[in-house]
């Protein structure tokens, strides 16, 4: 599983919130570690120098195998509540399409077959 980490001018990019991230996604994913190829994440802080309440945003695409990519953005007062968050609907938006694929609901369902009720009366 490969994690590229980005951020833009206004959050630095250390080896500690590198490390952090990693460890985060491996942690969350660990049980779908053979599903997924990569993850890419990105770290921006919308107003700058400004502040403000919700301006650091939180990008994560994830690539899973044979599939195409999902994207996933949540927006929070800091680095670590935007990055929690995205991973939380990350999370559910794999976990809903690994259920589609496992479980698809092209069948149509079986119905009781009229005869086969009548048979049931008469023995």
């Amino acid at each position: 599983m490969n994690i590229e980490i980005r951020t833009d001018k206004n959050i630095p990019n250390s080896d500690r919130l590198i490390t952090y991230v990693r460890a985060e996604l491996n942690e969350e994913f660990q049980r779908h570690s053979e599903r997924i190829t990569h993850f890419s994440v990105h770290l921006s802080d919308e107003n700058g120098d400004k502040g403000g309440s919700d301006d650091i945003k939180c990008m994560i695409e994830a690539r899973p195998a044979g599939l195409k990519p999902v994207v996933v953005n949540h927006r929070g007062h800091n680095v670590d509540t935007a990055i929690h968050g995205a991973i939380d609907r990350l999370k559910r938006s794999l976990e809903h399409l690994f259920e589609k694929k496992e479980n698809p609901r092209s069948t149509q369902p079986a119905f009781a077959d009229a005869d086969a009720g009548d048979q049931l009366d008469d023995e």
